[in-house]
């Protein structure tokens, strides 16, 4: 089939085929209503209708000013705002004086903070707000925040990026998803293995929520970066051996992380690349995490294949990552992740169902969705190897 993904757009405007189906023909005539202006001014008016419309209103301004919203939330914690008034107010001629800002502008970032809950205005000034101190409790979101000034810059020429037009600074951000070759640079890895640590509590919190590891003796983690999820896994299950898996650049922070939390005897840390190296032997347990989102589906699908014929029969796969919706899209996975997954130019975010097709078509049984309490930081899936263990 020809690939269409880089074609000319078409000059003439679209039209899809006429509506067929009542309910098709239904919401066609609601949106030429609620598209017509006569009728918004009217439906704003009206004592019935005037709730749903500036509901609908404040919805629309909240889309429309969500950039300036996140950078409102970007200078906050690029300044470390949110830290400095965690515990007491402050006004806001002293904060301007600090950080060298018109007084003006800093009044109008703290009341924008105000504005978005992330700060409170008190008699002394202003102070963190609660949702302000959840950003400071997320292991990892400021950092992220901070790292978004990249994904803006990508996301400048939406249409461009969708026509795979331009290259993006994700790309170059994020080498070693293509292999070992391209991580062989040490600031790069420490930059990448940084960011992906800090926030990997987190999923690897959901991610124990979500399944068991009764029965198991050894867990290998496949492109587990500097050991974050093994060493959060190694504290929670005791029993368990460990095994890492991933580049040569990453296994020093992986060894003193494991050493720092007492896990050195448990943890065999093992350099190499998935892409060009064959997966060590000896695992009843193998993860991903956040593995294959960062992957092509020939890469995932040859990813897998390789999983299966290392595990054991009765083996089991555990994929941990943030998925997309399917057939019911929701805002972290269908439009963040995904746009995310796009700007880094090499793999995409998958639903549970997706990732459960792929895995049957290589061999696995018993694809399974486990819902974590916060599937926006990580959905679960897992599957087993066709027969039983010998152990």
């Amino acid at each position: 089939m020809k690939d269409l993904q880089n074609e000319p757009a078409l000059t003439e405007p679209f039209r899809p085929a006429k509506a067929r189906g009542v309910m098709a023909r239904f919401r066609g005539w609601r949106n030429r209503k609620v598209a017509d202006p006569a009728f918004q001014s009217w439906a704003s008016g009206f004592r019935l209708t005037r709730g749903t419309a500036r509901r609908d209103g404040e919805v629309l301004f909240d889309l429309v000013g969500g950039f300036v919203h996140s950078q409102v939330l970007f200078a906050l914690v690029e300044l470390d705002l949110l830290a400095t008034l965690r515990d007491g107010p402050c006004g806001a001629r002293d904060l301007a004086a600090h950080h060298g800002i018109n007084l003006q502008r800093m009044e109008a970032l703290l009341q924008a903070g105000v504005a978005l809950d992330l700060l409170q205005k008190t008699r002394s000034g202003y102070q963190t707000g609660r949702l302000g101190a959840a950003v400071l409790g997320v292991p990892g979101l400021a950092q992220m925040i901070r790292h978004h000034d990249v994904l803006y810059r990508d996301l400048a020429d939406p249409v461009a990026l969708l026509r795979g037009e331009r290259q993006t600074e994700l790309a170059d951000f994020w080498p070693y998803v293509f292999g070992a070759g391209a991580a062989k640079d040490p600031e790069a890895a420490d930059r990448y293995s940084d960011l992906m640590a800090q926030s990997q509590g987190l999923v690897a919190e959901e991610t124990l929520r979500a399944v068991s590891f009764d029965g198991a003796q050894r867990l290998m983690d496949v492109g587990g970066g500097t050991g974050a999820f093994l060493t959060a896994v190694g504290k929670a299950v005791p029993w368990l051996t460990l095994t890492l898996f991933d580049l040569p650049a990453v296994v020093p922070g992986a060894k003193a992380r494991f050493a720092g939390a007492g896990l050195a005897d448990r943890v065999t840390t093992v350099p190499g690349s998935f892409r060009d190296d064959a997966l060590p032997v000896g695992a009843d347990v193998i993860s991903l995490v956040r593995v294959l989102y960062d992957h092509s589906d020939e890469t995932v699908l040859q990813l897998l294949s390789d999983i299966l014929d290392t595990l054991p029969p009765g083996g089991r796969l555990i994929v941990s990552e943030p998925m997309t919706g399917g057939n019911v899209p929701h805002r972290p996975g269908d439009a963040y992740f995904a746009f995310y997954c796009m700007a880094m130019q090499t793999g995409c975010a998958r639903s549970p169902q997706q990732i459960m097709d792929m895995l049957h078509e290589v061999g696995f049984e018993n694809a399974t969705h486990c819902p974590t309490h916060r599937p926006f930081v990580t959905s679960v899936v897992t599957a087993t190897r066709k027969g039983v263990s010998s152990k």
